[in-house]
């Protein structure tokens, strides 16, 4: 499979959903998460600000407009996640694929953009799950998606800085141990 089999925009929702229902379980906001610079609060708020900026880069802004647009977050990260979820569903259904985003590093395509949006709130949501004790399971199709966004990248996710050294795993073992391993996740601790 590639990233052309598959529905982003129908997947980005499934991926906020995933997020969304971790969230709502949150009990402890200073649980420390797989990354152990973060807490709870922090990959929150990080997955929230993400967000935040889609709609104004979707509207073709500068990351410098888009920058003076940004509202600081306020204490209640599920409502944030909730409203800015909210406005970035609408901003993806209503731009091309083709349109150009400008990025911190690049200037993609929307497409690329929301590619690299699911992926990222698809692992966060994994993340979320693990600091909480909650599910660990995503969604099958998000994980099909995301295995072909990251996949393709396995020798140079660790170069990137954002992401740890990959976790060995058997070629065998399911789908989402073998994403989880290549975005440096551990799923057997």
């Amino acid at each position: 499979m590639t990233t052309t089999d598959f529905d982003w925009v129908r997947l980005q929702h499934r991926a906020h959903r995933e997020f969304a229902t971790r969230i709502a379980a949150v009990s402890d906001w200073g649980a420390q998460t797989p990354d152990t610079d973060w807490s709870v609060r922090d990959l929150v708020s990080h997955v929230v600000e993400e967000q935040q900026w889609v709609p104004h880069l979707l509207a073709g802004r500068s990351l410098a407009q888009a920058r003076s647009s940004i509202e600081s977050l306020r204490d209640d990260l599920a409502g944030e996640w909730a409203l800015y979820s909210l406005a970035a569903s609408a901003a993806w259904r209503n731009t091309s694929p083709g349109a150009l985003v400008q990025l911190s590093s690049d200037t993609v395509t929307a497409d690329e953009y929301l590619r690299e949006q699911v992926a990222d709130v698809t692992i966060h949501s994994w993340d979320l799950a693990r600091a909480i004790g909650a599910d660990e399971t995503l969604d099958d199709e998000l994980v099909r998606a995301v295995w072909t966004v990251f996949e393709p990248q396995r020798d140079t996710l660790e170069a990137s800085g954002l992401f740890a050294s990959p976790v060995p795993v058997d070629d065998d073992a399911p789908l989402l141990s073998r994403l989880l391993a290549v975005t440096g996740r551990d799923p057997s601790r």
